[in-house]
């Protein structure tokens, strides 16, 4: 699917183009799931137009008819891997449920404002058809197919693969990955045509992580540590490269600039991103670009606390690289100008686990003179802390939502389950960097008809910086 540069409602022709339409309404899945509500997970349809009366309310509701999914990622039946192709029209959102492993297609086409339920695609199919289960991100292909990663087989030990489904029915077509050989563990992936390339990432076992955090299960092998490298023609696996034990390996993200055989990679638990890149030999390899300091801490899970990254995203133009700390409660935002050598230019904390007058105590602090402030916004403080960032397409709004997963979010921030989450917006200064908390700007989802929810991963009704691969 070569990009070809004309207009195309699908996708958009060039990833620095300057005159970027501004988001009006985003779509969030919200999580009941380990909240004590025995409600199904929805889909909200945020309306974010300041102009709107109804700004900063959730205007739609799209509950899904099963209890306990988890609706996590979400991604397209079309982005701008197949851009010039007019008969693709992006009007279904795919919603993985990471934990039931149903995958539900959602029409956002006849009517954007209210999304409706357009099919189901059962887990056993998920399971007998790929022997698969645990699907995590999806993404669609110039073919008109949407491949989505797994973090592991159906009985929930740890396997990397990928569900193909078809464009047009969204039945599943079997796996995308062919040979014998398969990662031990999956969770998110990019791929890059123009470099024959795909490369996955690893969360851990899911029947480990899935009920919680447990200290016992580091330095054991069931949480992740390679980016697995595959062959984008033949669907081989055909080279890992290590990061680190434990350190877990989320959220991958190439520049955007097709011609670039580069991007990043957040690493949760070792709280580092590292830059991968193709080597003159042809293959891959990774450097650490960026270690965030653990601190000394007392009343906490463990002695020392990571940073925990969880989300990354780098904006349109290839500029700047963001992150959240979820543990520390920090959003960062790096000038990526020389990607070796990341420059941190903003940053900014609206909530965590080291705000004064909580738990926990800092003993040890290589970065912060002292304890953040308790994070309040409207009268409204924030439990739980940064977690699923998304910018807007000019790269002026960062929103971020502060769930991380139902299951961690309870152990982690029990306050959370009982308040809800929220998506904040913090304003850019894409000039020289630096970001602020636009005060005018809150989605309370501990107000929920339903009771308070979980807000997780932001989506746009045009595409956005995590979900468009340029081909």
């Amino acid at each position: 699917a070569g990009m070809q540069r004309s207009h195309c409602p699908t996708g958009q022709p060039n990833p620095a183009r300057d005159s970027w339409p501004r988001e009006e309404i985003l779509y969030v899945p919200c999580i009941y799931r380990n909240t004590g509500s025995n409600k199904p997970d929805f889909l909200a349809t945020v309306d974010v137009n300041p102009e709107s009366p109804n700004y900063c309310q959730v205007i739609h509701r799209l509950p899904m008819p099963n209890l306990g999914d988890e609706l996590h990622h979400s991604g397209w039946n079309t982005c701008s891997s197949c851009f010039g192709d007019t008969t693709k029209k992006r009007n279904r959102l795919i919603l993985p449920s990471l934990i039931s492993s149903r995958i539900y297609v959602v029409d956002v086409g006849t009517d954007p404002r209210a999304p409706r339920l357009f099919k189901v695609v059962n887990p056993e199919d998920v399971f007998w058809k790929c022997n698969l289960g645990y699907p995590h991100t999806s993404h669609c292909l110039g073919s008109g197919e949407i491949m989505i990663s797994t973090l592991g087989d159906p009985a929930g030990n740890g396997k990397g693969g990928f569900i193909l489904l078809d464009g047009e029915t969204f039945e599943i077509k079997g796996n995308w990955e062919k040979g014998d050989k398969s990662p031990p563990m999956g969770y998110d992936f990019w791929y890059q045509p123009r470099h024959n390339v795909l490369i996955s990432t690893e969360w851990g076992v899911p029947k480990c992580l899935g009920y919680g955090f447990d200290p016992n299960d580091l330095k054991k092998g069931r949480y992740g540590r390679r980016l697995n490298v595959w062959d984008w023609t033949t669907h081989t696996y055909v080279q890992a490269i290590d990061v680190g034990e434990d350190a877990a390996p989320l959220e991958i993200r190439f520049l955007h600039n097709p011609d670039a055989a580069e991007g990043f990679v957040g690493c949760t638990i070792s709280s580092a991103i590292h830059r991968f890149y193709r080597t003159e030999q042809g293959d891959w390899a990774a450097e650490k670009v960026i270690q965030v300091p653990s601190k000394k801490v007392e009343g906490w899970l463990l002695p020392d606390m990571p940073s925990f990254i969880t989300d990354i995203l780098i904006s349109l133009d290839d500029r700047f690289l963001y992150f959240s700390n979820w543990l520390h409660g920090d959003v960062r935002q790096y000038d990526i100008s020389d990607t070796r050598r990341p420059r941190l230019v903003g940053q900014v904390f609206v909530g965590g686990s080291i705000a004064k007058g909580g738990a926990v105590t800092v003993c040890g602090d290589e970065e912060l003179q002292g304890q953040p402030e308790p994070f309040v916004i409207q009268g409204r403080r924030v439990s739980g802390g940064p977690q699923m960032i998304q910018l807007s397409l000019d790269g002026k709004r960062l929103y971020v939502t502060t769930s991380l997963y139902s299951a961690w979010d309870r152990q982690f921030y029990p306050q959370l389950i009982r308040d809800g989450s929220v998506m904040l917006q913090l304003d850019v200064d894409t000039e020289k960097g630096g970001l602020t908390v636009n005060q005018n700007f809150l989605v309370d989802f501990g107000k929920e008809p339903g009771g308070p929810c979980l807000a997780h991963e932001i989506r746009y009704p045009g595409g956005d910086c995590t979900s468009d691969i340029w081909v």
